[in-house]
């Protein structure tokens, strides 16, 4: 199933009215796919800036067209690695990088999806770009052929580019034949529920009232989405003020006075997305009750 595919299941499962994810998945990639609903879609900027985790499996000895299993085998080598050979090369992919996107990427050229045009068999060059790798570590190496790995990453990050030159790197070659993302912050593994889980209770209650009231246990409130942002706890009449779209005076002994991004909050929940400048909280985002 695609991001797509994913999100319009949701939407009609719970009844919203809008929808939309928070970073797509490559078709070989299955785990986290954070998916906002109604007003809190106005959050998913905020959560596919996030650092991501994914696990995957490094398979050596071939490269391919997509740079994943999906792909046809382009170059072979009979090389294999050893593990520190491997090491030897990671600091080469930590930090802030260089690195060209898979030609079979949504990447637009000249108005067309790469993949696209790798498809119609067309030559396609796409520009090296920036990256932050905050981690990359073997996980396990289950036999000569592969390697576990993980690797905690910043928006735009592919890592199906990983494989591939960290396979040309080491003079083997190699594409991603596993891949699962496990963390899209502030969200990780605790916070996954599986499709089926929800299909099921939805069969379970095939009315649309006590379906909603099922399937509401698994819902996150929308200021999940904005750990690490600075708050802005508002009483009533403050409050008010933002629901109107008015700037508000920031109180407290320690509250920032200046913030490019920050959330303010009515009794705990989201009341609005805005900035902090001289001291103010000014809204850009107001949030329905």
């Amino acid at each position: 199933m695609g991001s797509t595919d994913a999100v319009a299941k949701i939407k009609w499962l719970f009844g919203a009215q809008k929808a939309g994810h928070a970073g797509t998945l490559d078709p070989l990639a299955s785990g986290l796919l954070p998916i906002a609903l109604g007003d809190a879609t106005k959050t998913v900027p905020y959560v596919m800036d996030g650092a991501k985790v994914y696990r995957f499996t490094i398979t050596w000895g071939e490269e391919r067209t997509t740079d994943d299993l999906e792909g046809a085998v382009v170059k072979t080598s009979d090389n294999r690695p050893t593990r520190e050979q491997i090491e030897a090369v990671l600091p080469n992919y930590t930090g802030v990088i260089m690195q060209v996107p898979p030609t079979y990427s949504a990447i637009k050229i000249a108005g067309e999806r790469a993949y696209d045009l790798a498809r119609e068999g067309a030559e396609v060059e796409i520009a090296a770009r920036e990256v932050e790798i905050l981690r990359l570590d073997i996980v396990e190496i289950p036999n000569a052929d592969s390697v576990v790995m993980e690797v905690e990453c910043g928006k735009g990050t592919y890592v199906r580019s990983l494989a591939r030159d960290i396979g040309r790197d080491l003079g083997c070659y190699g594409y991603i034949s596993d891949l699962r993302r496990t963390e899209v912050y502030p969200f990780a593994e605790a916070n996954l529920v599986p499709l089926d889980t929800l299909l099921a209770l939805a069969e379970e209650h095939p009315e649309p009232v006590d379906r909603f009231a099922a399937l509401d246990q698994f819902l996150l409130g929308t200021e999940s989405a904005m750990e690490g942002i600075p708050e802005v706890a508002l009483h009533e009449d403050a409050a008010q003020r933002v629901r109107l779209g008015n700037p508000v005076i920031v109180r407290g002994r320690d509250a920032p006075v200046e913030a490019p991004e920050a959330w303010a909050s009515a009794r705990g929940r989201l009341l609005a997305i805005g900035v902090i400048e001289q001291g103010m909280f000014k809204p850009k985002r107001v949030f329905g009750a």
